[in-house]
């Protein structure tokens, strides 16, 4: 199927690795030119260099601290310099630790909010104005209809557990905070999916390329589960 998606551009948050380097190197195989931002030069640069090499795109890496506006206004807007717009936006970056609510101290929440959703706020505020001027665009990341009007549509991704860089860690998170073996807490994930495994992170980042394409411009104001129908009842009983 052909998502359209060719000439078009495309910024994802905390591309470097994981489901946003995933959802990069979708996008681009789809014909989008891709600009990634991370806080680790050389892994983001790395990155970059691989997926051009593979798709024939231009992909743009620009580190950035999403923690900070400043960062997050010099990603968006360098972008919308170096392509002349902004067809899609993929907030991605950032990712809470991992445990359990009583084990987190509130610098882990502060850590999270500031990079997870005041990420996400800042890359919105600098973007929003660049694609109301061009006409529209696309934002794979929260729910909102204040845009519809301006053909900027948004929805949300919310991925279950993915077999990411970082998912050995989330296990030894769940093994020390439920009192399990790592080898108990690594099971527990996949028994509470019906599919029995959890998901990689290219089954991700194909449904975001689908989402941010123009197919599925009229989902809008949507949270879009991928989680494979995990009950997670079965991950809090397996704490009792």
């Amino acid at each position: 199927m052909d998502l359209q998606l060719n000439g078009k551009v495309a910024l994802v948050t905390g591309g470097s690795l994981g489901i946003g380097k995933g959802i990069a190197r979708v996008l681009a195989r789809e014909g989008a030119d891709v600009a990634i931002c991370a806080r680790r030069k050389d892994v983001l640069e790395a990155t970059a260099e691989e997926i051009r090499r593979e798709s024939g795109r231009t992909v743009l890496a620009i580190p950035a601290d999403l923690t900070r506006r400043e960062d997050a206004e010099r990603f968006v807007q360098g972008a919308a310099r170096h392509f002349g717009r902004i067809d899609i936006l993929v907030n991605n970056a950032g990712s809470a630790p991992g445990g359990v609510l009583e084990s987190l101290d509130e610098d882990a929440w502060q850590q999270g909010l500031q990079l997870k959703f005041m990420g996400y706020v800042r890359c919105l505020r600098a973007a929003l104005p660049i694609m109301k001027a061009q006409g529209g665009g696309r934002v794979v990341n929260l729910i909102a209809g204040q845009y519809g009007r301006l053909n900027i549509t948004f929805v949300a991704v919310n991925p279950g557990p993915v077999r990411t860089e970082r998912w050995d860690g989330l296990v030894k998170a769940m093994a020390r905070d439920m009192k399990l073996s790592y080898e108990q807490a690594d099971q527990l994930a996949p028994r509470s999916i019906p599919l029995g495994r959890i998901a990689e992170v290219e089954e991700v980042a194909n449904l975001v390329a689908y989402l941010a394409s123009p197919l599925a411009h009229f989902v809008n104001g949507s949270m879009i589960e991928i989680d494979g129908g995990q009950q997670k009842p079965l991950m809090d009983a397996a704490r009792g």
